[in-house]
């Protein structure tokens, strides 16, 4: 296929990409030794990270995942940091290259969050957004700079905004009025003046999931524009002792393929800050526009150009800004799934096979809605494929069924296996993201551990529960 001009370069000419088609991928500088191009995708397999050996074993870097599932049991998260830190080195490239040296990549920590992750955001420059004095407290025993952490959250508790504030957290993603007086009263009783943003919602529908629609003005998130609730917010907040108002947050959803949705966040946003300008005089210097970017969970989904979509939002929101006669502000986004959902898959044993004719066939697995519950919470759909024998095109249609006594615990409907027996070993694919951060106890089973595989070498980070761990708050 014809290759493009290179679009950008960053650090020096250490890093380039080019386009192929719709898609953006490295080229001339190879980062990472044994990096591979997730994004590029090849022939046989949803993401190019995966293969198949001589053995027909499913492998990822090259990695066999039937003995990794021997190796570490089942079931088991298995994670390409490789791929990961691509992810994160493109969205800040794309970022510098497109709003400028002041844009900023927060992670979203919910997507996926344990220490080791905090610490790859930390050698890769990346910020952190948190939606809990949990995910702080993990980030700050990781080593995280506190000073590098957006606070988000629609209830707060008085304790989780004390503890940040104690703790030096850079910012405060506020929801609400009564949030904003509690972060009033904590940093002038601690001698502070916190920075916070102020989280709006513009009214924005942007055709995807219900469940991850969060710019609604009908939303639990934020204080509607539409309604003038925003306005008098951001009043409220210029006038509150001990809070120094730096910017704006907006989040419209998830799994967003097109880019039409940013452009009219954009423009509204830009109509908003012109009228508090104009009412308040005050201008915004950060704009945090969320994050919602796409990821393929199955080959029906379409393939998305994310730095496409980053490049033309910046150039809309560039001319909105300027038509309004605003500075342009320092913009933020806040990708989780996009940087790490397809990094990751979960293996299975299977446990038993039910023919029921006329009916249906179940393959039972040792894990569930225990470690993936996004089934059973939004019916999403996953590529699940035999690790054992993945280069087999399966012949007879199974429902993938979990542990838990739960009628409505399954992981996929209508897969095709082929002649699948107990101890086999199923793969499901693109589980990076909302599987371990999700996943429960139900049941008192005990949760997977992660496995990270770095430059072909796997590496375990978070570890099996145990029973013991299972008992250990009880009295």
């Amino acid at each position: 296929m014809k290759q493009n001009e290179a679009v950008f370069s960053e650090m020096s000419g250490q890093l380039f990409y080019r386009k192929i088609g719709s898609r953006y991928i490295r080229d001339k500088i190879i980062m990472e030794k044994n990096y591979i191009d997730v994004q590029k995708g090849n022939e046989n397999m949803l993401y190019s990270n995966l293969s198949i050996n001589e053995s027909g074993h499913l492998c990822m870097q090259n990695q066999d995942t039937v003995e990794l599932a021997g190796k570490y049991g089942t079931p088991l998260y298995l994670m390409d940091e490789n791929v990961i830190r691509n992810n994160l080195r493109m969205f800040r490239s794309i970022m510098k290259h497109s709003f400028g040296n002041q844009a900023e990549v927060f992670y979203a920590s919910k997507a996926l969050c344990f220490k080791q992750m905090y610490r790859i955001l930390s050698e890769e420059n990346i910020c952190a957004d948190a939606v809990s004095a949990s995910e702080i407290y993990t980030a700050l025993h990781a080593g995280f700079d506190p000073e590098k952490i957006l606070f988000h959250g629609s209830a707060k508790t008085r304790d989780e905004i004390q503890y940040a504030i104690r703790n030096h957290i850079g910012y405060f993603a506020v929801d609400n009025a009564e949030e904003l007086k509690r972060i009033s009263q904590c940093a002038v009783h601690d001698n502070i003046t916190q920075k916070i943003l102020i989280r709006v919602t513009p009214g924005i529908d942007p055709h995807t999931f219900e469940a991850v629609k969060t710019g609604k003005v009908d939303s639990k998130f934020g204080a509607a524009i539409e309604t003038g609730q925003a306005l008098q917010i951001v009043e409220e907040a210029l006038r509150m002792p001990g809070i120094k108002v730096s910017g704006i947050h907006s989040h419209i959803g998830s799994q967003i393929f097109e880019t039409e949705p940013y452009l009219k966040e954009a423009d509204v946003l830009a109509e908003f800050l012109a009228r508090v300008k104009s009412e308040c005089g005050w201008e915004c210097s950060i704009l945090d526009i969320g994050g919602g970017f796409p990821v393929r969970y199955t080959e029906d989904d379409p393939s998305a150009d994310i730095p496409k979509m980053l490049q033309e939002t910046a150039e809309h929101m560039k001319q909105s800004f300027a038509e309004k006669n605003l500075k342009m502000p320092s913009v933020w986004i806040e990708p989780g799934r996009s940087a790490v959902a397809a990094a990751g898959i979960t293996l299975y044993s299977v446990q038993s096979i039910k023919r029921i004719p006329g009916y249906r066939n179940y393959a039972a697995v040792d894990g569930g809605m225990t470690d993936n519950p996004r089934y059973a919470l939004y019916r999403s759909l996953y590529t699940v494929l035999q690790a054992d024998c993945a280069e087999t095109e399966g012949n007879e249609p199974f429902t993938i069924a979990g542990r838990c006594c739960e009628s409505g615990d399954k992981i996929a409907e209508n897969i095709m296996l082929k002649d699948p027996k107990p101890d086999d070993i199923l793969a499901v694919l693109c589980t990076g993201a909302y599987n371990y951060s999700m996943a429960s106890n139900y049941n008192r089973v005990c949760r997977a551990p992660i496995v990270l595989i770095h430059n072909g070498i796997d590496h375990l980070c978070v570890r099996r529960e145990t029973v013991e761990d299972i008992i250990a708050c009880d009295l």
